[in-house]
């Protein structure tokens, strides 16, 4: 009788510690669906604010900062919140767009790249250098990765709403000596996929010292 009673406690601070701690994996789930809610909502408005880039890309190709919340969440709470973030805010934007969902389809499949890769290494040496690093790569991994989609995927889905012809012809009215689409891409998506990833990245380095305790839920 006596090692029962003596194990009486032990069980009870047991069961006391396990429930602590599922107390806490609960909220930190909370906090998780929370903040990427809460991001993705703010992605989707930015989406909404195209800015066209007159002169140096075509009328169809438009700027907006819809990244940036991907790369904060990337940043805060991981790769796979940032991705989801990019895919929850493309999914909304199809119902107001007029893009046929192509629009959409390339801005996720950029963006994941962009936010995982970049999240993928911060996660890995959570410093301002190792910020600084992972940024610079998942800029360069997007504009990268800009050409093989749209050259393989994006604009080929883009040629069932408007003829090949006339997409080039867009980019041929800013640079005659252009002779294809897939020349096209080198020269002109690529370097604005690669800059439009670092005016990205140079917004979250000056907001998010001010916005990490929030996201991390150390808000006081």
């Amino acid at each position: 009788m006596q090692n029962i009673t003596a194990a009486g406690p032990e069980k009870e601070n047991s069961a006391s510690g396990s429930g602590r701690a599922e107390g806490s994996r609960s909220r930190m789930t909370v906090h998780y669906i929370v903040v990427t809610g809460i991001l993705s909502a703010v992605a989707f408005v930015l989406q909404l604010i195209e800015l066209p880039v007159p002169v140096l890309m075509p009328s169809f190709i438009k700027f907006d900062f819809s990244d940036l919340p991907a790369l904060l969440g990337a940043f805060s709470m991981g790769p796979v919140c940032g991705i989801l973030i990019e895919l929850v805010k493309n999914i909304l934007h199809t119902f107001v767009s007029g893009s046929f969902a192509v629009g959409e389809l390339s801005n996720f499949l950029l963006g994941a790249v962009f936010a995982g890769v970049a999240g993928t290494i911060y996660k890995l040496k959570k410093t301002k250098k190792g910020a600084m690093i992972a940024s610079l790569v998942g800029a360069v991994c997007m504009a990268a990765a800009s050409y093989p989609f749209n050259a393989f995927i994006v604009y080929p889905v883009y040629y069932n709403f408007m003829p090949k012809e006339t997409i080039l012809a867009m980019y041929q009215s800013i640079i005659p000596s252009v002779s294809s689409v897939e020349q096209s891409l080198l020269l002109f998506n690529m370097p604005f996929t690669f800059v439009k990833g670092m005016i990205d990245v140079l917004i979250t380095f000056l907001i998010y010292p001010h916005l990490s305790p929030i996201l991390h839920g150390r808000a006081r």
